[in-house]
């Protein structure tokens, strides 16, 4: 026989109900050991395997995650994003889990809602952690399972990300360590955990080498090309010992505005950045910076997501997968 039989097949072949059929199947529900081993040496010699719907079915699963996507996502951040979905697909076809994305934009997150509330995912990966974190705080209220990349600030979500502390950390260690005292910094939203989480690796650095901020040199909430050309004449006239970016999309701007200036880097100005990609990787100037794991970031997120699907116990995780890369532009 061929792979299209049917539970009713089975269950017309033997002269048994399709419930007897299914519950042999499933191995869930009151059916006899006789009648059970009968059901499954008929299917085994038969080569029959149930299809996706019918296995979900029985199992009440839709056998699909659904991963939320940030729908204001630059062609920047798209790298990181794709990066993850690569590690999360490789773990998930291992398991017979598709991946449905759902687009969320700040507080509109009906997308995600409809995903949701008509049962089309048995669990959720978030890609990005917010101060005032509208999808989380209603997956939490949905009761589904799920994972978030990134660090909460609500102690009951597990999540797991890269150590960007740490990273963040070690990466001005070094930079102090070479003498470079004062330091500026430039940051995006406020609202991101990610912003949080590096200023304080940034600031652990400072305390750990008893070294005074200059919190004059602290720019946050920063994405504005005209913005950051002023600051950079300013810190240029400081003369500052460097400039560290928090991500590579800020980092791009702060290259583009200096080549635009007539500021020489490092010459004029040493540059670093907390996220590496490949912006930075094609600049003329090879610029210092942190490379991290992001395609195993969303394998772990996706094994750890499937793990409490099925019941089990999970704790939250940091990976310690990054690499400090010092180049040209902090020379």
């Amino acid at each position: 026989m061929s792979n299209q039989l049917t539970i009713e097949d089975v269950a017309a072949a033997l002269g048994v109900s399709k419930t007897t059929v299914s519950r042999a199947i499933s191995g869930k529900g009151r059916i006899g050991e006789a009648t059970r081993n009968r059901v499954l040496e008929y299917i085994q010699k038969n080569n029959y395997k149930p299809n996706a719907v019918a296995k979900g079915f029985s199992q009440r699963k839709t056998f699909n995650i659904g991963v939320v996507w940030p729908g204001d996502y630059s062609l920047v951040d798209l790298p990181f994003f794709q990066r993850c979905l690569v590690g999360m697909s490789e773990v998930s076809s291992g398991y017979g889990y598709d991946i449905v994305i759902s687009l969320v934009t700040g507080d509109e997150i009906s997308n995600l809602k409809r995903i949701i509330e008509n049962h089309k995912v048995d669990g959720v990966i978030l890609t990005r952690t917010l101060i005032d974190d509208k999808p989380c705080e209603y997956l939490k209220t949905s009761g589904i399972p799920f994972i978030a990349i990134g660090t909460s600030l609500d102690e009951d979500v597990l999540s797991v990300d890269n150590d960007h502390f740490d990273a963040c950390r070690e990466l001005t260690s070094i930079l102090i360590a070479k003498g470079h005292h004062r330091l500026a910094l430039i940051g995006g939203s406020l609202n991101h955990m990610i912003t949080r989480t590096r200023y304080q690796g940034f600031v652990e650095a400072f305390k750990a080498a008893n070294k005074k901020i200059d919190e004059s040199l602290i720019f946050l909430n920063q994405g504005n090309e005209q913005k950051l050309t002023e600051i950079l004449k300013q810190l240029v006239a400081r003369k500052v010992d460097g400039v560290i970016c928090m991500d590579d999309q800020l980092a791009g701007y702060v290259m583009s505005i200096c080549r635009a200036q007539h500021i020489r880097i490092p010459e004029d100005l040493r540059l670093a950045s907390f996220y590496n990609s490949n912006i930075l990787e094609n600049a003329i100037v090879p610029v210092t910076s942190l490379n991290f794991d992001d395609r195993n970031l969303g394998a772990v997120a996706t094994r750890m997501l499937l793990a409490v699907i099925d019941g089990e116990h999970v704790e939250k995780q940091k990976l310690q997968n990054y690499e400090v890369v010092m180049k040209e532009s902090t020379k």
